[in-house]
């Protein structure tokens, strides 16, 4: 479960908390003892009313990249805090991992959503923006559900997911060198033709 809840926090915490708040609640998803938080109302509640905050604020460009920002402190910690108390019934040491590996794989869900919303922004439309914002609300949500009734299949996608936000990543990265020294050498050659 810890696998997909933490790719899922990394596109959407707050669909991620209350998803998982009201499948505890409604006896779908026996929670472990530390995360019996969730289950409560003033914690779906304060869930689902941030999710219909973020609903709206992530499908606005350009305020969708201060907002994707901003949560960088937000989705990888409670991400790293849901993964700690998930598996408190470990070793201090396994613990621990968990929690890194919880952590991780959120940085890098968060990481390709807001790589892959840096190249969208731009765009003259605002339909791919809104498209992309809800096609991540349904996955973190769908990923969660799964995580829950599915736990191998579900870390099974997200690995895969994982694989495909990692390539993504390196060819966006070559991309943006490659532009970078285009840009250098273009700069270039206008400075030497100015001075001679």
């Amino acid at each position: 479960m810890i696998t997909g809840a933490s790719f899922a926090a990394g596109l959407n915490v707050y669909a991620t908390v209350a998803t998982l708040g009201l499948l505890a609640h409604f006896g779908v998803l026996p929670l472990p003892q530390n995360l019996h938080l969730l289950e409560s109302w003033w914690v779906i509640g304060v869930a689902a009313v941030m999710f219909a905050i973020e609903f709206v604020a992530d499908k606005i460009p350009a305020f969708d990249m201060v907002w994707n920002a901003l949560h960088t402190f937000v989705r990888i910690p409670i991400a790293a805090l849901v993964a700690y108390n998930a598996s408190a019934q470990l070793s201090p040491t396994a613990q621990m991992l968990t929690t890194l590996l919880g952590a991780g794989i959120a940085m890098i869900a968060h990481s390709g959503k807001f790589a892959i919303r840096a190249a969208v922004t731009p765009s003259p439309e605002p339909i791919s923006n809104m498209a992309l914002s809800a096609g991540e609300d349904v996955a973190a949500i769908g990923l969660t559900w799964f995580a829950t009734a599915h736990p191998i299949v579900a870390a099974t996608v997200t690995l895969a997911l994982i694989v495909i936000v990692i390539v993504l990543l390196r060819m966006m990265w070559r991309s943006v060198k490659r532009l970078l020294e285009d840009t250098r050498t273009t700069m270039r050659g206008l400075i030497h033709r100015h001075s001679s």
